[in-house]
């Protein structure tokens, strides 16, 4: 397949117990990988076993799964690290409890719009999100990308998709990061302002 895993292993990870997914494309990132301790077939989100076996971490780990180690891992491990640091730095300095609601309001809805498209891994999603969030905020900051390209920050989220493409990945993520995180800055940046318009994300007091 297209991630080099054998259809052997793949019926291995079902003949031990995982729920195998109908019609998963042959992605690395959806089969299973013989890991020394975890597997990502008990990672990815599966609504079945997470509200009938009540496997609820899955509600949790499939944002935290970015593939093998490889370039695409490191690469989305920079950004989450560069563009998340930026955010709690910058928008979100002294208001950790709203940085926090940002992730769990991210979360709860691509997990949602998710299940739509049948995508079991969203950790790509969440990165790309932070990164439109971050970018939307800071429209007059130029951007180097890889020293290649340099442009205004509001098209980095594009950049990244296109760069996704390049890679031969499905770019559904992608956009998924994209929408939520254009939900989330109408809802929090743009429609407060608005004649008439309120503030909709309230925090919960409890965060």
């Amino acid at each position: 397949t297209g991630g080099g895993i054998s259809v052997a292993a793949v019926r291995e990870g079902c003949r031990r117990g995982y729920r195998c997914v109908p019609g998963a494309p042959p992605d690395a990132s959806l089969v299973p990988q013989q890991l020394e301790l975890l597997s990502p077939f008990q990672l990815y989100f599966n609504p079945h076993l997470v509200f009938r076996k009540f496997q609820v971490w899955r509600l949790v780990t499939n944002f935290l799964f970015f593939g093998p180690l490889g370039f695409s891992f490191f690469f989305n491990m920079l950004f989450v690290f560069r563009y998340c640091r930026m955010l709690e730095e910058g928008s979100f300095r002294g208001r950790t409890a709203d940085f926090v609601f940002m992730f769990l309001f991210g979360g709860v809805l691509m997990t949602l719009l998710g299940l739509l498209g049948s995508l079991f891994f969203l950790g790509q999603a969440l990165t790309v999100m932070l990164v439109y969030v971050w970018s939307r905020r800071n429209p007059q900051v130029r951007v180097n990308f890889f020293g290649l390209l340099t442009f205004q920050a509001p098209f980095l989220p594009w950049a990244l998709m296109g760069f996704s493409l390049l890679l031969g990945n499905s770019i559904l993520v992608d956009l998924l990061g994209i929408a939520v995180g254009h939900i989330y800055y109408f809802l929090e940046d743009v429609f407060p302002n608005q004649p008439g318009g309120k503030k909709l994300l309230l925090t919960p007091s409890f965060l």
